[in-house]
């Protein structure tokens, strides 16, 4: 007798037959062995595996001995599948306009849709993409950079000092969180990226230098206090200077400690670093 790897012949005829069930087929008939040997009593077989009547009487009418893939758990897929409610000329625009923005997602490209005058909603959008990408005409773009990744220790540092817990963080402008990244676009090319992100408007400022000295840091932040004033219409110099002396300091000093200038870095390595030459 040779012992071979793979499935004995004419095995989907013998599956037809109920000699192959799954798991939860052949508990099912230990529940219909148990009640057919005990006098049918179906209340003593439904306490003794913890089920109840109505589902076991539901598998009983299923039940026939002489088929026993009846046991087997229907299909549960819908009789009308939802249909896309979107035509082959909005995919269209969202494929040309995913490709101009590689990595840009479903709420910025509605953004750029309905400035040019196609409204579709975000979850809309987040579809096209998903069908895009499951038809494989939407192909990811590679990443086209390099960040350095240093490791290095954890060390006591004392001028990085965390935000007071009396100072309130309710409207923008209150704190201003700084960090650096360096960023490698070409062999033997480092540039020093800075931002600066508003925690409660999540506004960004960004500014990249050939190397890391404090001037540009305190003049993109500077920058950053008169653009957002006059956005955002802070309703005097006193809380404008309240965002460049505080806010600005306490950023420059916890620059690395907070989580929302590190999350802005992954933001603007994959919509433009990663995809832009």
């Amino acid at each position: 007798m040779q012992i071979r790897w793979g499935k004995p012949p004419r095995v989907r005829q013998l599956a037809e037959l109920g000699w192959e069930l799954s798991r939860e087929a052949v508990r099912r008939l230990e529940w219909m062995n148990h009640y057919l040997h005990h006098g049918r009593n179906a209340a003593f077989t439904c306490r003794h595996f913890g089920i109840s009547r109505q589902c076991f009487y539901r598998w009983w009418r299923r039940y026939d001995p002489h088929n026993l893939n009846r046991l087997e758990a229907r299909s549960h897929r819908p009789h009308q599948l939802r249909r896309p409610s979107w035509s082959v000329e909005q995919a269209d625009r969202v494929l040309i306009l995913r490709r101009q923005y590689p990595r840009w997602g479903k709420d910025k490209l509605r953004h750029v849709l309905l400035k040019q005058g196609l409204l579709l909603s975000v979850s809309t959008v987040g579809r096209i993409l998903t069908d895009l990408k499951r038809r494989g005409v939407l192909v990811e773009a590679p990443p086209t950079t390099v960040l350095l990744r240093q490791h290095r220790k954890l060390r006591h540092r004392p001028w990085a000092t965390r935000k007071p817990r009396f100072w309130r963080v309710r409207e923008p402008g209150d704190l201003v969180a700084l960090d650096s990244k360096q960023v490698r676009p070409a062999r033997g090319v480092m540039l020093q990226h800075f931002s600066a992100r508003d925690l409660v408007s999540r506004w960004d400022v960004v500014q990249a230098h050939s190397r890391a000295r404090q001037p540009p840091c305190l003049t993109g932040l500077l920058e950053f206090g008169r653009e957002f004033a006059a956005a955002v219409d802070l309703h005097g110099a006193d809380r404008e200077g309240h965002a460049e002396q505080q806010g600005f300091q306490e950023g420059e000093r916890a620059a690395g400690m907070n989580g929302h200038v590190e999350r802005a870095h992954r933001t603007h390595n994959e919509e433009f670093y990663e995809v832009t030459p």
